[in-house]
């Protein structure tokens, strides 16, 4: 039984980016970014490298290898265990993009504002 529940961040309209980004990667590498995110609930704030890495201020990456392809799923902690993806990108450069880091950064803001609301659904 996992310790910790992994939650895809919704756009107001529903829609949960971190699962869309999944489903566009290939079979394998979806396989194993999938493989990660139960180690993550597993393993939950006691995740460390090669797994994790805590980039700034709360936001955290998921990394996954596979071959010469790397995958990032940037995440941050909510009470309860629970964690929330906010962002999937395929990495290409040696330092995740600040862009990436930014927009999990907006996204954590706007599920608490929503949440804090009643209207995070």
């Amino acid at each position: 039984m996992a310790n910790f529940s992994v939650d895809f961040y919704r756009e107001i309209d529903g829609r949960k980016p971190v699962g869309i980004f999944i489903r566009s990667l290939d079979i394998k590498m979806k396989a194993k970014v999938v493989a990660n995110l139960h180690l993550l609930e597993e393993y939950g704030n006691l995740a460390r490298e090669p797994l994790s890495k805590e980039l700034e201020d709360g936001i955290f990456e998921l990394r996954t290898i596979e071959e010469n392809n790397l995958v990032r799923i940037l995440y941050f902690f909510d009470k309860n265990r629970i964690i929330i993806a906010t962002n999937g990108f395929i990495k290409k450069q040696q330092k995740t993009p600040i862009s990436e880091i930014a927009l999990a950064k907006q996204r954590r803001a706007d599920y608490h504002k929503r949440k804090e609301a009643g209207i995070y659904e």
